[in-house]
């Protein structure tokens, strides 16, 4: 079979709902790695809170952070076609400050490999980190320059309503997606930028035409990358959306190993 792309979301699709990786899928994707094919990390997650998967994996292909905000070569500055869009900070800070008025928990505002919030008392999450010293509180003497994305906490209820009106606040200047599985959070980034811009950008580089990109996903911001994609996977416990535009449903979840199923029957892998 001629070389794929491979673009896999981690969170509800990739990770089971311990936010882990299974042995079979650990297989699967390292096979498919040898086999040739390009095996791309594209999430929502910064990555810090992604390296350690792409790292057991055994990956060395480029990957996609913040939803398409962020495009490189992990281990390789170097790399030609990686890109990062960045954010006006001084959304940041309004955002900071009109938290109680739109409902928002927490602000964190995410750089290459730096963090700021609002406040130094963090949930409890996978994403974020639990030593103080690898995080600072938002103010205009700590963030001095402009982040990659925004990520807010709010409670599930109000998701909706919050990013309604954040996008009515800032209109043309954001896009605002919803990530995370189980722990789900808002994500703030660049007007017009999504997963499916990481995934072109990555697939141009190597010359793998559309057509060859196999997609997997299960949530609101897999929307673009999955419609963009020659072949769309919708994870069996994605949203209805989604499902309703992708190529193919796999059989099984993500806590089921279905992606790690799907691609063993697609490629017809033998172990």
């Amino acid at each position: 079979m001629s070389q794929h792309m491979i673009a896999i979301d981690l969170d509800g699709t990739t990770l089971n709902n311990q936010s882990r990786l299974s042995q079979l899928t650990i297989e699967t994707l390292r096979k498919l790695d040898r086999l040739g094919h390009l095996i791309c990390i594209v999430t929502g997650r910064p990555y810090r809170t992604s390296k350690e998967i792409y790292q057991v994996l055994n990956l060395t292909t480029p990957m996609v952070n913040f939803n398409g905000a962020y495009c490189h070569f992990p281990d390789r500055p170097e790399w030609l076609a990686s890109y990062h869009h960045e954010l006006d900070r001084e959304i940041v800070f309004d955002l900071f400050n009109r938290q109680e008025e739109l409902g928002i928990q927490l602000v964190c505002a995410e750089g290459k490999e730096r963090l700021y919030t609002s406040s130094m008392n963090l949930p409890e999450s996978p994403y974020y980190p639990s030593e103080d010293s690898s995080y600072q509180k938002i103010s205009r003497q700590t963030l001095i320059h402009n982040p990659i994305a925004v990520t807010l906490f709010t409670s599930e209820a109000d998701q909706v309503p919050v990013q309604r009106k954040i996008m009515e606040v800032y209109q043309n200047q954001v896009s605002v997606r919803t990530w995370g599985g189980e722990v789900p959070v808002l994500e703030v980034v660049s007007k017009d930028i999504h997963k499916a811009v990481g995934v072109k950008n990555i697939a141009d580089f190597y010359h793998i035409p559309r057509q060859n990109i196999l997609a997997f996903g299960d949530e609101d911001n897999d929307l673009e990358m999955i419609e963009f994609a020659g072949y769309g996977v919708a994870m069996n416990n994605a949203i209805k959306p989604l499902k309703e535009i992708a190529n193919d449903i796999t059989p099984l979840s993500n806590d089921e190993d279905g992606l790690a199923h799907y691609l063993i029957n697609f490629f017809d892998l033998k172990f």
